[in-house]
């Protein structure tokens, strides 16, 4: 009973350990910034269930071969073709390969997941050093840089990845370095944005004081500062990566069959819109979940990082 009483308080007090106002270690600052970010954003309804959507696509992409009951490479032409919903044993139908669809919707979230990745990975860190390089130099370097960024900004990001993969040939992987390529510039501005307003602050001059040089100062001072809102805006645009691949999929410019890539589905099922309306529609349908579930994440990561933005 006493160690039932006792709980209570020992819970409170790691709520207050957690929130207070001077924290005695970097171990707690730091745990107490994740905490408030946490509750900032659990408190948004819509950014949960965004979150929840994507940990669901990536259960489903690392548990595929368990959950997918059929093959998805491999049909029945001659007794499961065009097969609709819910006959013998297909969920979501069979396409004009005789391939069950639900299956090669699941191993799709694998190249969905592969495709965001690799263009987060590949096309942050090259905004952010070259948005903080062009707000930390300033001069002619900021200059040549961001003429660089407005030429890529004035090309539409899928007429410009087409052209890219036009260039290097169709496949998966050029895909992704089109995608990437085109995806940089609004990470630049944003960085050069968050470093034109810390640049002159006066723990950048101190800094300088002590020796540090200037790229010293970059990487490990002002980049770290735009971190926040570059993963604010990477989330915003996992949404527009999707749809840019899948673009480049209903295109035959993407990943090649028998991928089950989702944008490729589409344009495999397009021939069969108006009779055998599932073959296109549910390879749609999970983009169109994918891409909201992302959109819902991306603002309330922006409530939670920024409270300005949410009036906090």
């Amino acid at each position: 009973m006493s160690q039932t009483l006792q709980d209570p308080p020992r819970a409170l007090s790691r709520r207050e350990w957690l929130m207070s106002d001077r924290p005695q270690s970097r171990l707690q600052a730091r745990l107490g910034r994740a905490y408030m970010t946490w509750r900032r954003f659990s408190a948004n309804r819509l950014a949960v269930a965004g979150l929840c959507i994507i940990v669901l696509l990536v259960l489903l992409a690392i548990f595929a071969d368990v959950l997918a009951p059929h093959s998805p490479v491999i049909g029945d032409l001659g007794g499961a073709r065009l097969l609709p919903p819910g006959t013998e044993g297909y969920l979501l139908g069979t396409d004009d390969q005789g391939r069950d669809i639900l299956s090669r919707l699941l191993h799709g979230s694998r190249l969905t997941l592969l495709v965001i990745i690799l263009v987060a990975i590949i096309a942050a860190p090259i905004g952010l050093l070259v948005g903080a390089i062009s707000g930390y130099a300033g001069g002619w370097v900021d200059a040549v840089l961001m003429r660089i960024t407005d030429i890529f900004l004035a090309f539409p990001k899928l007429v410009l990845a087409l052209a890219f993969v036009a260039a290097m040939g169709p496949g998966i992987e050029n895909a992704i370095l089109a995608i990437a390529i085109t995806s940089w510039p609004p990470y630049a501005r944003i960085a050069r944005a968050e470093t034109l307003s810390v640049r002159n602050s006066d723990y950048i001059a101190a800094v300088r004081l002590m020796g540090a040089s200037p790229l010293r100062v970059v990487l490990r001072h002002v980049m770290p500062m735009c971190v926040s809102s570059l993963i604010v805006r990477v989330t915003l645009d996992m949404a527009g990566i999707i749809l840019t691949a899948a673009g480049l999929g209903f295109l035959g410019l993407g990943a090649q069959p028998p991928l089950p890539e989702w944008g490729a589905m589409i344009a495999s099922g397009r021939r069969f819109i108006l009779d055998q309306w599932w073959v296109a529609t549910m390879p749609g349908v999970a983009i169109l979940i994918v891409s909201l579930g992302f959109n819902l994440l991306g603002d309330g990561l922006r409530d939670a990082l920024d409270p300005r933005e949410s009036g906090q």
